[in-house]
This record gives C-alpha cells, structure tokens and sequence, in this order.
C-alpha cells in the first residue's frame, strides 16, 4: 500500500514537470512509467530505494544527486549527463519544480548566511574542494592545470590548446604588454598556470594568492622549475590580507567563493590594490536568469559558501567602489565544452579515482562534472569576464588591441596564424 501511494506521488509529480524528452522510471516497486513527448534519445532510471525515491520527489536537488552517489537511483539506459540534460532542459530558468519551490524559498532568505564567507571560513571552504589529492586533478584537467571555462576559438580545438589561448585572451585584455614593469596581482592563483604564462610571455612580475596548502605548492614548485622565482611569489593569503598596490589585478574563478555578502568588500579591496592607471579583469561564472540560489547539492558537497551571482548583483558593488566598467564579454557555451571535456577524461581514468578515493566519490565527481556541462548548455548559465579601471583613458577606445596583443602572443608562443573563430563567438 506504502509503495503504491509513493509511486503515485512519483508519477503525479513528473507527469506535470517532464513535459518533453523520453524518460522511462521504473519504481522501487517495480511499476513502470513513462514520461516526455516521446522526443530525443530515450533515458531510462530505476529506483531501488522507496526511501530514495520519496526523498527524490520531495528535495529533487539535494536528493537526485545523493540518490545517483549511494547507488539508489540507477541509470538503465543513456547516462547520468542524458538524465540530467533532460531534467535541466525542462527549466531553462533554472527553478526547481513546483512543488519544491517553498525549499527554495527558505534558501534564498538564507542564501547570505551562507555566504557569509570570513576568512577562516573562506579558507575552509578552499580546503574542502581544492586540498583533494592532486592526483585527481591529473586525471581530468589539460596538462596546466586550468580549472576554469576554457575558450574555444575553433570547434575542433583540444581542451590544452583552449586553455592555452584562455590565458593569451586574458593578458590581451590585461594589457599588460612585454617587458613592461608592471606588478600583477592574481587573485585566486589555483596551481600557478596563469601567472606562469604572464610572468614568462609577458615578462611582468606576478604575486599570486590562494587559500589552497596543495595549489601553492605546486604553484612553488612549477615556478622553481621554469627558473621564474625572481618575478613569481606565490602567497598562502586571503584577498582582504593584501596592502600593496598593482598596476594590474586578474582573477580567474576565485569570485564564485567570495560570497554575495562580501561583493563590496571585495570590489573595495581591489579598487585600493589597484593603480590610478591600472587594469582589472575579472573572470567569473555569472546566471543570466537574474538573482538565485547556489544549487544545495552543489554546496554540500563540492562548493561550499559559493555562489554564482547575476550581473545585476555583481554592477552594484563595482559602482560603489568606483570602478568604471571598461569592457564585458560573454563566454556562453565555452564552458559547457569544457565541462564536457573534463567529464570525457574523469571517466576515462574512473578506475584510477576509484583506487584514489572509493566508488561513491567517482559517482559524486561524475554527477558534478555533468551537472556542470548541462546547466551551461540547458539553463542560463555564462562567463563573465569584466574589466574595470579607475580611468577612462587607460584602455583603448575599440576592441582591436585584443586581437593585435594575441596575434604577438600567439607568436611569442612560436604558434602559427591565429585560427578562425566560431561564428556568433
């Protein structure tokens, strides 16, 4: 009686949410239902659990994912990325179904506490995604280690050579030229890839910081190695602790774990790190929907205290601190392809995390990896990169210097003529 009544909640619930695509469920009961228009490649699950598949329907985005870790919630047909494309694609809003709409309500009010991201939080947090075993990381990131949106100038690029020119498009914008003596302060530095690039391309001198023990000595030993210690120092320190004064500041993939509450103080910081004639940028995940909620799986288990803020949430603070808005690009789904990427590589070494950390972990990096790739090809997800001065003159009146300043790099690099880029990119 228990398993019919919760198979009908089942059936209630996504006959009104699963409007198109091909989903077969079989219940823990053994009953069977299908739902969607019929259209696109059938994806079929089975639950095991009447426990997981109540939890399911009554906390789809806590629950989907903790169902698919544990092993309640199996995939018979396509994959876990097909089940999850078709889910997402039903909301491109990015809102969770009707009948969980008052949990989102509570999380929205408490979305700021959350976020509440003082240092020793902060660095907490950083410890709990990025003091992994490195080995990890080996297995799915291109050879530098890039851990954010590539940028893809061709469709057939490799995800190394799309990273590569990730970071040539970034000291483009930097405008930091050669030989220059300019300080550059990267916030967020990861494993040291980008201030190698601009310390050895550019010729500048780059202090980098991060909260990570793991990504800073890496980042040590990598500078060591290319004999680039004398113009790279690589910090264990939070933003809020810098005194100095740059005459560029980068940082790529750091503001998603600032924290909506912490928007002005970051933005305030930078602005007094910052040269009068000195140049931001920016780099960020963004949400075109407007303001919402970091999604809750995500944040207990990979992200904690993140948050991928909208536009209209990230100007106000820049406007505060006086920074003038110099120039914005969308990457749309430049990260769906790097997510992509990094998902055909984790599975590819799956037996290799396994043997790193245990089964349900290899199942928990596959559902965020492949919840990464379909909220940016399904739902409003972008990059944003902005950049920002104290002056209206610093940066030139069109857009031509970024093409001309990748043309030199691209050939300091000893690569050949610049590729054609996607079109509409």
């Amino acid at each position: 009686m228990l398993g019919a009544a919760v198979d009908r909640l089942l059936q209630w619930g996504l006959r009104r949410f699963i409007r198109r695509g091909n989903l077969r469920v079989a219940t823990a009961s053994g009953r069977f239902f299908h739902f969607g228009d019929g259209s696109g490649a059938p994806v079929a699950l089975r639950f095991t659990s009447a426990a997981a598949q109540r939890a399911v329907m009554l906390d789809p985005e806590v629950k989907l994912g903790e169902a698919y870790m544990d092993g309640t919630l199996q995939i018979e047909e396509g994959t876990i990325a097909n089940l999850l494309a078709l889910v997402l694609g039903q909301t491109p809003d990015g809102m969770p179904p009707v009948w969980a709409r008052p949990q989102w309500c509570v999380r929205y009010l408490k979305r700021r506490l959350q976020q509440f991201n003082l240092p020793s939080r902060a660095r907490r947090n950083a410890a709990h995604h990025y003091d992994l075993d490195g080995r990890l990381y080996s297995l799915f990131l291109d050879a530098d280690r890039q851990y954010s949106c590539a940028y893809f100038e061709t469709a057939d690029q490799s995800l190394d050579d799309a990273q590569l020119a990730k970071k040539r498009h970034l000291a483009a914008k930097l405008l930091v030229g050669e030989g220059a003596d300019r300080r550059v302060l990267d916030i967020g530095c990861g494993w040291g890839g980008l201030a190698l690039y601009l310390a050895e391309f550019c010729r500048v001198e780059v202090t980098g910081i991060t909260l990570s023990d793991e990504q800073l000595a890496i980042a040590r030993q990598r500078a060591g190695e290319k004999n680039l210690t004398g113009t790279l120092d690589f910090r264990l320190q939070d933003y809020r602790a810098m005194t100095e004064t740059f005459d560029r500041i980068v940082s790529v993939g750091m503001f998603e774990h600032v924290g909506l509450t912490h928007y002005d103080a970051f933005f305030r910081k930078c602005a007094g790190l910052l040269a009068q004639d000195g140049v931001m940028l920016l780099h960020t995940i963004g949400r075109s929907e407007g303001p919402n909620v970091t999604n809750p799986w995500i944040a207990k288990y990979i992200f904690p205290g993140g948050y991928i803020p909208a536009l209209s949430e990230v100007m106000p603070s820049i406007e505060r601190a006086g920074l003038l808005v110099t120039d914005i690009e969308f990457l749309r789904l430049h990260y769906a392809e790097t997510a992509k990427a990094w998902r055909d590589r984790f599975l590819a070494h799956r037996d290799e995390a396994e043997r790193l950390y245990d089964r349900q972990f290899v199942r928990m990096w596959e559902f965020y990896l492949a919840a990464s790739e379909m909220a940016f090809r399904e739902q409003a997800m972008m990059v944003m990169q902005i950049q920002l001065a104290k002056r209206q003159d610093v940066v030139p009146m069109t857009r031509d210097y970024i093409f001309r300043e990748e043309a030199r790099l691209r050939a300091i690099e000893g690569l050949q003529t610049p590729p054609l880029r996607l079109a509409g990119e």
